[in-house]
């Protein structure tokens, strides 16, 4: 497993990053089982582990915790907070208030004294990101975690933290963290270039579009049911991903490759991408994406898949995984 520098951090990961989003009540329910997946994956050269606080509730910290038991010294540990953890309307967002308990109950779940990469899981229009930036340097000082991050953030958000923590004193984000893959080129057009300006890594997660590069069905999906928005035939820029899928799967077979490989290659080569996240649910699932760890992809593959989905397009604009509230509130548009 090749390994980069995690932007202007020091900190050497793997090209490959294990996402634990599918461990616990989200995915796989055996937790022996998950973390066997997770030392498959250690032992395998992964040396990052990303998870959030969000996913299963705590349960997927909770068995990342357990994994780590004597290996954590030897694993680049990243994990995320934004979103609801429970009723209370102050148990989410990025305030002072919450980000400060927030820690501490990832700290306690992932049975360690420090997080080497704590990122913020979404953009809070609620919360001045200087007082978020403020509360994460204090962290980091107190040597609770080691570097912060974004996820999700459009690029001229990324660009407003940026300025924030110059022109106030604060630790800046070192990372970002987009969803992209060969259905979703969105961050294409300004996210991964304003990250590769500011110097910043970049995780992507989602390489294989929530199955649709998988290359298995996906009527059976349980997301398929729950996310119709992003998998309803009916709806046509559904269809038009479909479309897309039949004729890259035309490329990955005349290039002898699986779709998956095809499709994790494709993330992999673009030059502002760190690490990409693979979010196995099974032990098949990850060593089928391990082999295909080492593939590169010719100009001639990459120019053919650009005619197929054009650099910068998404496909389906739900796959973009955040609008901003002038979008989905109404009332910000009208007087």
């Amino acid at each position: 497993m090749q390994r980069r520098i995690l932007g202007g951090t020091g900190i050497s990961v793997s090209e490959y990053a294990l996402g634990a989003m599918m461990l616990g009540a989200w995915g796989n329910t055996d937790h022996d089982d998950c973390v066997r997946i997770v030392h498959r994956a250690l032992d395998a050269g992964i040396n990052f582990v990303d998870t959030a606080d969000v996913y299963a509730a705590g349960e997927s910290e909770e068995i990342v915790g357990k994994a780590l038991k004597g290996r954590r010294e030897d694993v680049v540990l990243a994990t995320k907070a934004v979103s609801s953890m429970g009723p209370d309307a102050n148990h989410s967002g990025s305030s002072r208030r919450w980000i400060v308990r927030a820690v501490e109950d990832s700290l306690r779940r992932l049975g360690t004294d420090y997080i080497d990469l704590y990122q913020m899981h979404r953009p809070d229009p609620t919360t001045d990101i200087d007082e978020t930036l403020s509360a994460l340097s204090d962290l980091v000082r107190a040597g609770k975690v080691r570097a912060i991050g974004s996820s999700t953030f459009p690029a001229e958000q990324i660009v407003e933290a940026q300025w924030t923590a110059e022109r106030r004193g604060h630790l800046r984000f070192r990372t970002e963290q987009p969803p992209y893959s060969m259905l979703a080129r969105g961050v294409e057009n300004a996210v991964l270039p304003t990250a590769q300006r500011y110097g910043m890594g970049v995780l992507t997660w989602g390489p294989l579009s929530a199955g649709w590069l998988s290359g298995r069905d996906l009527s059976a999906s349980s997301r398929a049911g729950l996310e119709t928005q992003k998998f309803d035939l009916s709806i046509p820029e559904n269809a038009r991903k479909a479309e897309a899928v039949r004729a890259l799967s035309k490329v990955a077979a005349e290039a002898g490759l699986p779709l998956p490989h095809l499709a994790t290659a494709f993330v992999r080569s673009h030059p502002a991408v760190t690490s990409v996240i693979i979010g196995p649910r099974t032990l098949d699932q990850l060593d089928s994406m391990l082999d295909g760890s080492e593939v590169t992809l010719s100009a001639d593959i990459l120019d053919r898949i650009d005619t197929i989905v054009p650099p910068g397009t998404d496909l389906n604009r739900a796959d973009a995984y955040y609008l901003p509230p002038a979008i989905t509130d109404a009332s910000l548009r009208r007087r």
